[in-house]
């Protein structure tokens, strides 16, 4: 911690008079192994380590980096984000974040045991999960990759403005992508283990929930167009927050992008529907104490009984619309200021399994997959539409299969045409839980 620390606090000691001055200064160990054919494809092993410097001088921000934690290297970072600021635009509401009292959450989020975890064995991890995978199911052809995948990072800042912040996580995973056959026919289905130590992965569960994606389908035809009442499985509603959580960065707002500008207060999706972001839940990919800016980060209630209660901010958005940071700062490194997002979208579970949700539907379609969404949902105008694949739900039960079908609604419908909320919540790779979603009045698009 001292070390990391330690350089953020010297950079933002050097600061002159009239500047505020922040320093995020990180360090990242990762490695990625691929096996392709029961062999050993890549293994790559990188180390990389830097700070971002914002300076920020009569209303005016000016950001540098360097890739580099080495005197020569801190002290031209800062003086080329002071340079930089020279040139800023002014903006009034430009500043950095004051502390604001939040305690951050005590996480436990680093795993010691990873940087012993040798290169040998995350190799063997990989080539273990390319044999279950092609074991798993007399259909599953072979297997596109398995892959095994870690990384430890830590993180500190210090600004003038008295914010001063460390964290570090770690996290580790498998994945694979098999192909599965009958005749001419082939489905790929990929599958996952996510944890913070080698120890926390399962091979089987990776291996087993590939080969069942890759065979679902088999077999799957174009559905009959009609008006359905959709399930959606927890990978893919993990999927529909993605796309609402742009909509709720105060960013979004304040540019004019957002279909929930000017809503706060406004029932905007069913009652009963409760919506937050908590990088405080260790459970969370996205977990963390603290944000990009070196605030606390805190649980965010965004909607309530279907009520629209606000949006993310960081210190800029917070200001400029007249609310504060709700510690949603985001950085996609060193080398970026920071900007506004989510870490740990979720829906409040139901008490329903998706079995059960399927039984009181007893007819419509389970949405396996989704393809084409980052084009086919806007979340400014709310417009839905992308391709889908599943399993027909006849009398309350997962039937055969379809695709080259498509799915469509508007954002601002689903959310007030939800009818079910399962109980099957999952935190999935990325920064949103999943569960079962049962929405109706869904239009299926097919033959």
């Amino acid at each position: 911690m001292s070390e990391l620390l330690d350089l953020a606090d010297r950079i933002a000691g050097w600061a002159r008079a009239g500047e505020e001055v922040e320093a995020y200064v990180a360090r990242a160990n990762d490695t990625d192994v691929r096996v392709f054919d029961g062999d050993l494809e890549s293994l790559s092993s990188a180390q990389t380590e830097g700070v971002g410097v914002r300076v920020v001088a009569g209303h005016r921000q000016g950001f540098a980096y360097a890739g580099s934690l080495d005197e020569a290297s801190l002290r031209e970072a800062l003086d080329d984000a002071r340079d930089n600021a020279g040139f800023g635009t002014v903006d009034e509401f430009l500043g950095l974040p004051q502390p604001d009292g939040v305690a951050a959450a005590d996480l436990d989020l680093f795993r010691e045991e990873l940087a012993g975890f040798s290169t040998d064995h995350k190799v063997e991890l990989a080539l273990e999960l390319d044999r279950a995978a092609l074991a798993a199911d007399p259909r599953i052809r072979g297997v596109e990759t398995a892959e095994y995948g870690d990384a430890s990072i830590e993180a500190a800042i210090a600004s003038t403005t008295g914010g001063r912040a460390y964290a570090r996580r770690t996290t580790c995973s498998l994945y694979a992508y098999a192909i599965a056959g009958e005749g001419a026919e082939t489905q790929t289905g990929y599958g996952w283990s996510i944890g913070r130590a080698p120890e926390d992965l399962d091979v089987s569960r990776a291996a087993g929930m590939a080969a069942e994606r890759a065979t679902r389908l088999l077999g799957a035809t174009k559905p009959a167009s009609r008006r359905v009442t959709a399930v959606l499985d927890p990978m893919v509603t993990a999927s529909f927050l993605g796309v609402l959580s742009g909509a709720l960065s105060g960013e979004s707002v304040l540019k004019g992008r957002s279909l929930f500008a000017e809503r706060e207060g406004e029932q905007v999706a069913v009652p009963g529907l409760t919506l937050t972001d908590d990088p405080t839940n260790p459970d969370a990919r996205g977990a963390t104490p603290y944000d990009a800016e070196g605030l606390a980060t805190r649980r965010n209630v965004l909607i309530e009984n279907g009520v629209l209660r606000g949006f993310v901010h960081n210190a800029y958005t917070g200001r400029r619309s007249g609310a504060a940071s709700t510690g949603s700062a985001v950085r996609a490194g060193f080398k970026s200021t920071p900007g506004v997002g989510t870490r740990a979208l979720a829906l409040v579970p139901g008490e329903r399994t998706q079995r059960q949700l399927l039984s009181d539907i007893g007819d419509g379609l389970l949405v396996l997959s989704v393809q084409g969404l980052h084009s086919g949902a806007n979340p400014v105008s709310g417009d839905f539409s992308v391709g889908c694949e599943g399993l027909v739900i006849r009398d309350g039960v997962a039937a055969e299969p379809v695709r080259e079908a498509t799915i469509a609604s508007t954002l601002q419908r689903m959310l007030l045409d939800v009818v079910g909320v399962g109980s099957d919540l999952d935190w999935l790779p990325g920064g949103a839980a999943g569960l079962s979603l049962a929405i109706r009045d869904i239009t299926l698009s097919g033959a």
